[in-house]
């Protein structure tokens, strides 16, 4: 499964997370501890919010390991809010528009997890994806349709509630349809104010989600695997959990599909 971590804070670099830490996301696409590949190198992305109001966005089919310019992004791009990703396909090719973060207007969203046999019902779930969206279908990804099935579900009013009933949709659809594991699914999302966070799973095995709170820049850190073993403790955030992040400030609430 893929690797990824979100930053709201301060601005710092985005290699303070992406390419600096002992642990870096660039190092887990390469040396995986928790996920079930060792490598993530089917591709990377980092969209990162600054004086606009949508996010900047780059994204590639290297191994985030072997791209130089993703190294020299990081060490001169800052920003208070950012995603960044490295990716292990779970079926869909490695192309550009596969990989994450995917971005629409001032929204950004990344994902770690699987819908089982989406393969089989793709086409099922690319009919919940809304007319007015289906333009922006540009890959093949559960996860790009995720993202484009909850704007449609009202994600920019209700953001816990739209993922609910997103995700309540997609599990319903595999469990008449597909195979087990219906629904595993951490996932980072923002609209460029607020950064939010999913870990949920149709079995016990939701894919593993970590948080930071502020030690050596004043900001909140989400992980699937912690960075480094710093002063301050990684927690490990709770299956069925929905954080929202603003202001410094995290709050946690039950995620409940529906």
């Amino acid at each position: 499964m893929c690797r990824w971590a979100a930053y709201a804070g301060e601005a710092i670099f985005l290699e303070e997370i992406v390419s600096r830490p002992a642990h870096s996301l660039i190092s887990q696409s390469l040396h995986a501890d928790e996920g079930k590949t060792d490598t993530n190198g089917d591709g990377f992305g980092v969209a990162w919010y600054g004086e606009r109001p949508g996010p900047g966005l780059y994204r590639d089919t290297y191994p985030a390991w072997s791209d130089p310019n993703l190294a020299s992004l990081a060490q001169q791009v800052k920003s208070g809010l950012f995603l960044a990703h490295v990716r292990a396909s779970t079926g869909s090719a490695t192309s550009r528009n596969n990989c994450h973060p995917f971005v629409h207007d001032t929204w950004s969203f990344m994902h770690n997890g699987m819908l089982g046999g989406y393969n089989g019902f793709r086409k099922a779930v690319d009919q919940m994806i809304p007319d007015a969206l289906y333009g922006n279908r540009k890959g093949a990804t559960d996860s790009e349709a995720a993202f484009l099935i909850a704007l449609g579900d009202g994600l920019e009013a209700e953001p816990k509630a739209a993922m609910e009933r997103t995700v309540a949709r997609l599990e319903g659809l595999a469990r008449a349809r597909g195979e087990t594991p219906y629904m595993r699914f951490t996932a980072a999302f923002s609209d460029g104010q607020r950064l939010y966070a999913v870990r949920y799973a149709s079995d016990k095995f939701a894919p593993s989600l970590y948080l930071r709170k502020p030690c050596q820049f004043d900001g909140l850190t989400l992980v699937s695997e912690p960075l480094d073993m710093g002063a301050v403790p990684w927690e490990e955030v709770p299956p069925n959990t929905f954080l929202t992040i603003e202001n410094g400030a995290v709050s946690s609430e039950t995620f409940a599909p529906f």
